[in-house]
């Protein structure tokens, strides 16, 4: 299946048209304009795992560890820490001069409600407060946490660069309810968001923070190392029309492209002032993700019978284009290429498809015709591609697919309802994870089966959570291995969401800046050549 026909057929779900929002050129050096994956409509990290807020809120917020580009956790704004008691007691330092955005100090106690409320929703920080006995600022400069048992994954947890990440605000701000979201961007990272400046669908304004203190020793990779800010200014154009987003950094009028359509990439690579690295190595991990709280999805039967119908190559096809050196299948719930990953059970992603046979195993399974809404972002083009090849997917196999166009922004605000359909609800969306957050099981958001308590899709599944607690206690690499294997079995048992791929994508930006880190858009270190 070839991506142009994805496109063709496009119209038949939804293809509108959209606005095309007029572009201010950027006047100075001191500037630089940026079109972003799309509108930032929710502003808390915590209460989000979209990873737009994920790269707002790393421009606001700053993380007590960051993690490089080999992977490695170092740190961040922790001048560093002990160990005792047989690796059940941890005693953080905070660096000497680090200020929120609004003068006051950062305080350990501004840390630990910071950690305790990102804990409540980010699937590993729920695992590291499982281990707490308890977490506390014995004084300004010191987080302290007593174990219940060794865990010395603390730093991994605490520095992971994926979403949710443990993003440190004042202790005011972190007080708030984790289910509700916060709107005060008040951080200790290095830009400010500038509220007044914010054009909601249009424009998001961040200026560079005076009194961020980088480290003073190592070098920038990733989240670790001294956050370097070299503009005054960084302004987000909200430009949903690829052919705009084109035309806008061909001229100048923006600097990068976070997200550049694989259309145009040919045309960037003929350009000399255009460069268009691969963005990540680790590439990133499409998903489909179905609510079980609801009719049809709520059956497993129904679940492991649609993994029959799935053809992973479609899906990469419809994002990346014909090259196979772009994508990667068959994958499973671990990323390709890394330590836990490996071929148990991707034989129903490989044998042939037959969506008669699955159609009829749909229905004796349990399936009565239930409405099926799908949840479609017409302003981001890769997720809509996926939207578009799921809907056709399912069609196929009979299900009556309510394809409902909508931006981003309202996918990730709806997407948190747990009502019925009837009542504003969802069944399905299509989304990406990057490949460091699905490297192993304790940060694998969407691996979860803690039900209710778990990320939106709330799938129960008591298996996966026992042998995800096997994976934390295991002596060596070799039994993590092996449980891992389990995990991805059991994931195709149970099905908490269904794993449609890995592909690597490009980011394009002019040859006028450098200094872009591998890895996901940041802003440090860029600089003006």
């Amino acid at each position: 299946m070839k991506r142009r026909d994805f496109l063709a057929g496009a119209a038949a779900f939804g293809a509108g048209a959209l606005a095309r929002p007029a572009i201010v050129r950027a006047q100075g050096s001191s500037v630089l304009k940026f079109i972003p994956q799309s509108d930032v409509t929710v502003l808390d990290p915590i209460w989000t795992t979209a990873y737009v807020t994920r790269n707002h809120g790393f421009m606001v917020f700053d993380q007590l560890y960051g993690m490089d580009a080999s992977y490695k956790i170092q740190p961040q704004m922790v001048e560093g820490h002990t160990v005792e008691a047989d690796g059940k007691l941890w005693k953080l330092t905070l660096r000497d001069g680090l200020v929120f955005h609004d003068g006051q100090k950062v305080l350990a106690r501004d840390c630990v409600a910071s950690i305790q409320r990102w804990g409540k929703r980010d699937a590993f920080g729920q695992t590291l407060m499982a281990m707490t006995d308890e977490l506390s600022a014995p004084d300004d400069r010191t987080i302290q946490f007593r174990l219940k048992q060794p865990f010395p994954l603390l730093p991994e947890a605490l520095g992971k660069p994926g979403s949710n990440f443990c993003a440190i605000m004042p202790e005011r701000l972190a007080m708030t309810d984790p289910f509700k979201q916060v709107t005060e961007m008040v951080g200790s990272g290095p830009f400010r968001y500038k509220a007044d400046e914010r054009v909601v669908g249009s424009r998001v304004v961040y200026e560079k923070f005076a009194g961020y203190k980088p480290r003073e020793s190592g070098a920038a990779s990733l989240t670790a190392g001294p956050k370097i800010v070299h503009f005054d200014r960084v302004e987000w154009q909200v430009v949903p029309d690829p052919s705009t987003a084109s035309a806008a950094l061909q001229t100048g009028e923006v600097q990068w492209w976070e997200n550049p359509t694989t259309d145009m990439i040919p045309l960037f690579k003929s350009n000399a002032k255009i460069k268009t690295p691969i963005a990540d190595p680790a590439g990133q991990i499409a998903c489909m993700r179905l609510n079980e709280l609801h009719p049809p999805f709520d059956n497993p039967a129904i679940r492991r019978a649609l993994l029959k119908a799935v053809q992973q190559s479609d899906f990469m096809i419809s994002v990346v284009g014909d090259d196979a050196s772009l994508y990667h299948v068959p994958t499973g719930v671990f990323t390709p290429g890394t330590p836990m990953a490996s071929d148990a059970g991707l034989g129903v992603f490989t044998s042939p498809r037959d969506y008669d046979a699955v159609k009829k195993e749909i229905v004796a399974a349990g399936y009565k015709g239930e409405r099926v809404v799908l949840m479609a972002p017409t302003d981001f083009p890769i997720l809509k591609a996926l939207a578009d090849v799921g809907a056709d997917m399912l069609q196929k196999v009979g299900f009556n697919v309510d394809y409902q166009a909508m931006d981003w922004g309202t996918v990730v605000q709806r997407r948190a309802k747990k009502e019925p359909i009837d009542q504003g609800g969802w069944n399905l969306f299509h989304t990406f994870w990057q490949g460091l957050d699905q490297m192993n099981p304790v940060g694998h958001a969407f691996l979860r089966g803690n039900g209710q308590s778990g990320l939106f899709g709330w799938p129960t599944s008591p298996k996966i959570e026992q042998l995800r607690q096997d994976w934390i206690a295991a002596p060596d690499l070799a039994a993590q291995q092996s449980l891992a294997r389990q995990l991805q079995e059991q994931a195709l048992i149970d099905v908490p969401y269904i794993p449609l791929g890995q592909n690597f994508y490009d980011t394009a930006y002019r040859t006028e800046i450098d200094g872009v880190l591998s890895g996901f858009v940041m802003f440090w270190n860029v600089h003006r050549t």
